[in-house]
């Protein structure tokens, strides 16, 4: 089951990678996305907090916060907003109990949806980053599966999980497998999943 420790292991993965690249141009845009690597690095930061409220926030859709980090800040300072932000999603995760639910567009989630999500993002955008430097991400294989397993359940490729990951959020094509334009999470226990694919 993915939590706050989770959160926390993918963050010093990611935080591995993107320190050790501040000195470089990060106004480089990422291939095949209209966003640059600081502004991708900047969207990490942000949702990890939006995540943290929203599930503080107990399903309330809390449309009157305004929050953005901004992307033209030094690489330093976005490692350690991205850093910070993730570690209060952790908290808060780690301290909410199982039932309580927080908005999501994609669903009401559990504190395991949300781990997952930031977890998602992290590890997503990190090799966005990462491609707009010229560089590989290659993230621990176990979480990066328990994340596919959490919000992309109706996956069953026999694949890479890494490669898998990358193909279910609409990053990469593979054999039998075009790139996908359209893709959505499920968020909400998976006990209340359907069995079919929700885009």
């Amino acid at each position: 089951m993915l939590d706050g420790a989770a959160v926390r292991e993918v963050l010093r993965d990611c935080i591995a990678l993107l320190a050790s690249t501040t000195d470089r141009d990060w106004n480089t845009n990422v291939p095949g996305l209209d966003l640059t690597v600081a502004q991708v690095v900047a969207h990490i930061a942000d949702t990890c907090l939006w995540y943290a409220i929203d599930l503080a926030a107990a399903g309330s859709d809390l449309k009157i916060v305004e929050h953005k980090v901004n992307p033209s800040g030094a690489p330093a300072d976005l490692v350690e907003a991205m850093r910070t932000y993730a570690t209060i999603v952790a908290s808060v995760i780690d301290s909410t109990p199982p039932d309580v639910r927080g908005f999501h567009p994609f669903g009401m989630a559990d504190p395991c949806g949300f781990a997952a999500m930031a977890c998602d993002e992290m590890l997503i955008h990190t090799d966005d980053a990462a491609r707009g430097l010229g560089l590989t991400f290659e993230p621990n294989r176990d979480l990066v599966e328990q994340v596919l397993r959490r919000l992309f359940p109706w996956v069953e490729v026999e694949a890479d999980p890494w490669q898998l990951l990358q193909w279910a959020n609409g990053r990469t094509a593979f054999e039998g497998h075009p790139k996908l334009e359209r893709w959505r999470w499920h968020c909400a226990p998976l006990d209340e999943w359907t069995g079919e694919r929700p885009d």
